[in-house]
């Protein structure tokens, strides 16, 4: 099982801090994907996404128990 964090925004849309799925054995293309398609949350493909509080790419793979979240970018002057 993983935790699903939220942010900013995201975390708004989803009325919701976190969430939990099972994504064991996912890359974090993959895992957009579905988050996108089941949550309708649409910025987060363009979001900055850590795994155990490390910025992962595309192709890091998700494990049991990792943490996932979501950073939607911010813009401020």
């Amino acid at each position: 099982m993983n935790k699903i964090l939220f942010f900013a925004e995201l975390r708004e849309k989803m009325g919701a801090e976190s969430i939990e799925l099972d994504l064991t054995g996912k890359k974090v293309e993959e895992v957009k994907e579905i988050i996108e398609k089941v949550y309708s949350l649409t910025k987060v493909t363009d979001s900055m996404v850590a795994v155990n509080e490390e910025f992962a790419r595309n192709e890091t793979e998700v494990e049991d128990g990792d943490t996932i979240a979501f950073i939607p970018p911010v813009s401020g002057g």
